[in-house]
């Protein structure tokens, strides 16, 4: 396409928007020097960019409905079978539909993302696929990602598997299910606020997020840069550790991504848990929302690693209880900037940009309406915080998140892992069609306040099933000092064997 010029009009409204003021005058002799810029763009319209090279035969997909799809947890299924050998040989890897699968629709949980084929396929899928792991295709998730609960999809719900009906968690609700409920060994998740470690806890699966830039997000829709995190939800912790093994280390893309060596995640399993620290995080006993029955139970599971050799104390950081409120301003203006008004890429990254999702994800304008509660009040707010007050909250919040991140630093001085519920509660009921706004947003925002104050340090934080309350999973999340994955599955890995977490 040519790019449109502008008419003096047009130019007129758009000086007005910086608060320029020129005359009728003024505006034509910008007008005429504005031209060889704009010939620029023209010339950048004409230059091809280099395709990425699709190496793997995949089928187009399909959205799978009634008793094929029970539980809401399939966006699309496809079908694409990756190298002859390797150490995903013989395993089956969902993605999470905010992940691109080239040849295969995404829409994010969203009605308003249209048509959208990626025609790349994100580092993670070309990781697992050249390990020989054979992907199903793409799990549902929430609206843009943008719910704790898994009632925001479209075009339905997404139901626990313990129990139709209740809540499976989100954002990453579907990779959680189709886990659970053994129609995949593995997923891709995403984690904002918890999107990996909330339906973990209420799937009663394995999910980590790693620590943040350790897996390259090149390839998925991002949110907000700074908290976007990727990492796997499995059955077991020597499968979550494998597919970390794969699917971690810069691709030289992604600006989130820091210089750090490789390495064995898994070579602490079967180590035991003599000489391990943890530290159970007062705060994160007391959160608002906490059930009694699931603190008891998490309590429980930590005596459960004590007997087995590990030191437990009890520690308090006062800072926990801020960081949700640091964390929320950052997500609610971040994501307004960079995943709505920046058409889902946003600017000012080097990396590799999407066009084609550029392209399709600006028609959300279009249809504005049709985006989900829960994204309408963050878009409300963030736009309030960043037209009212400059950003100055935004920047605010995110120099006082190295305070955070100080503290919880300082507690990894005298433990190894802090350890503290997942979620407060166990599964919700799902919100009816017509529940009413308070009830939605509830349901969508009542679980990260253990779990997002990790998206805003970037530590590695993991979901672990520890049992059940009133026949729901309840999750026990370890925490470990910056690039620690391998720490925290080593407690992971001797809690698992020592015995079905069902029964705790």
């Amino acid at each position: 396409m040519t790019l449109i010029r502008p008419t003096i009009e047009q130019l007129g409204e758009a000086a007005k928007s910086f608060g320029l003021h020129f005359s009728t005058a003024e505006i034509a002799n910008y007008r005429q020097e504005m031209q060889s810029s704009l010939d620029a763009y023209d010339l950048v319209d004409r230059l091809a960019e280099e395709a990425e090279p699709v190496r793997y035969h995949r089928t187009p997909g399909y959205r799978p409905a009634g008793d094929e799809n029970r539980l809401g947890a399939w966006a699309c299924k496809s079908h694409v079978k990756g190298a002859e050998t390797g150490i995903l040989s013989g395993k089956t890897v969902v993605l999470k539909d905010n992940v691109f699968l080239a040849g295969v629709p995404m829409v994010n949980g969203s009605s308003t993302l249209g048509n959208f084929v990626p025609s790349t396929d994100a580092t993670v899928v070309t990781r697992i696929l050249d390990a020989g792991g054979t992907i199903l295709g793409k799990a549902t998730c929430e609206s843009f990602c943008m719910s704790g609960g898994s009632h925001t999809s479209e075009p339905g719900p997404v139901h626990n598997p313990w129990r139709h009906g209740f809540s499976a968690g989100g954002s990453s609700s579907g990779s959680a299910v189709l886990v659970a409920a053994g129609e995949a060994d593995m997923a891709i998740g995403g984690d904002q606020g918890g999107s990996i470690r909330i339906p973990a806890s209420y799937c009663g699966v394995y999910g980590m997020k790693p620590t943040w830039g350790l897996v390259p997000y090149t390839g998925i829709m991002p949110i907000e840069a700074t908290i976007d995190h990727t990492g796997p939800m499995t059955a077991t912790v020597a499968d979550n550790a494998l597919l970390l093994n794969v699917i971690a280390g810069e691709d030289g893309l992604d600006p989130r991504q820091r210089p750090h060596a490789r390495e064995d995640y898994g070579r602490l399993l079967g180590q035991g848990l003599d000489g391990l620290r943890i530290g159970l995080l007062a705060e994160g006993f007391s959160a608002d929302g906490m059930q009694s029955a699931v603190a008891e139970k998490v309590r429980s599971a930590a005596g459960r690693l004590a007997s087995m050799g590990a030191s437990t104390q009890e520690m308090c950081i006062p800072e926990h209880v801020t960081a949700a409120s640091l964390w929320l301003v950052v997500g609610v203006e971040g994501l307004t900037a960079q995943m709505m008004t920046g058409n889902g890429m946003g600017f000012n990254w080097k990396g590799r940009y999407d066009v084609g999702l550029i392209d399709e994800h600006a028609s959300w304008r279009k249809n504005a309406d049709a985006l989900s509660a829960p994204l309408k009040l963050a878009m409300l707010t963030g736009h309030w915080g960043m037209t009212q007050h400059r950003g100055r909250y935004y920047a605010k919040a995110q120099n006082l998140a190295r305070t955070i991140k100080a503290a919880y630093d300082r507690a990894f001085e005298t433990v190894d892992l802090i350890l503290l519920p997942t979620l407060p509660r166990v599964a919700s009921p799902l919100p009816a069609v017509d529940a009413p706004l308070s009830e939605i947003m509830t349901r969508a925002a009542e679980l990260n306040v253990n779990t997002c104050p990790f998206d805003l340090t970037g530590h590695p934080a993991m979901s672990i099933p520890c049992g059940l309350v009133d026949g729901l999973p309840v999750g026990m999340m370890l925490v470990g000092r910056d690039y620690a994955e391998a720490t925290i599955y080593r407690a992971a890995a001797a809690f698992e064997a020592a015995g079905d977490w069902r029964q705790f």
